[in-house]
């Protein structure tokens, strides 16, 4: 494809996938079915947290396993991690995700919530190490907390929950992973071969050419051609 006529595919795959109706078996549809309870912001944001922290994967296996998740936590998040009183031992929730890294996140997360009535002050780098434990690293391309971070801020009342109401859309940062990374070099929306931040930036300001002020708008575009190219 031309460059011109990539752009209007990509405007044409953003439209068409923004759609709650390929969401239904989804990560995403685990924080929303919170939101739907009329659950609180903590609730839909510690949902939100592991929901994201299992993406990946099958979708089917990702589904059954936040399901399974959520009932160990008797679909109240917050009361869970507020209890201190996790399931903690080397078994595998999802995949190589052990109930035990599930216990740590829930403790540092009670911690940061006996301070602040929500996560939504932190950034990508600071999420990864108050949150999940990890090392600094700003060349990793975070992709799951920039999937949670999609969820929470863009707010156009379709997909995306729209509930962190102090960030800006336009400093998303489409979220990076080997599906991601392969299309996007088949789209010449980059030619770097690294699956890293400056990548995932590379391919964010190209979105935001087409969609300014929401620039990751462009992962329901590099969804769709994964579905209409399958």
């Amino acid at each position: 494809m031309t460059q011109l006529s990539t752009v209007r595919k990509l405007v044409e795959w953003a439209g068409k996938y923004n759609d709650p109706a390929y969401f239904q078996e989804d990560p995403i549809a685990f924080p929303r079915e919170f939101l739907h309870r009329g659950a609180s912001l903590r609730d839909i944001e510690i949902a939100a947290v592991f929901a994201s922290h299992f993406a990946w994967g099958r979708r089917s296996m990702i589904v059954r396993d936040c399901q399974k998740f959520f009932d160990q936590m008797e679909w109240r998040p917050y009361d869970y991690v507020s209890s201190g009183c996790y399931r903690d031992d080397d078994t595998s929730v999802h995949r190589t995700v052990k109930w035990s890294e599930t216990a740590s996140i829930c403790r540092r997360l009670k911690e940061w919530y006996r301070w602040h009535p929500s996560l939504e002050m932190l950034t990508a780098e600071e999420f990864r190490s108050t949150v999940f434990g990890q090392k600094e690293d700003p060349s990793a391309p975070n992709k799951k907390i920039n999937m949670l971070r999609r969820w929470m801020v863009r707010n156009d009342g379709k997909v995306d929950l729209g509930l962190w109401k102090n960030s800006s859309p336009d400093s998303l940062v489409i979220p990076l992973d080997v599906h991601v990374h392969t299309v996007a070099i088949e789209l010449g929306l980059t030619s770097r071969k690294q699956r890293d931040m400056r990548t995932a930036l590379e391919i964010t300001d190209f979105f935001r050419e087409i969609f300014p002020g929401d620039p990751a708008k462009g992962d329901f575009a590099l969804f769709g051609y994964g579905i209409d190219n399958a």
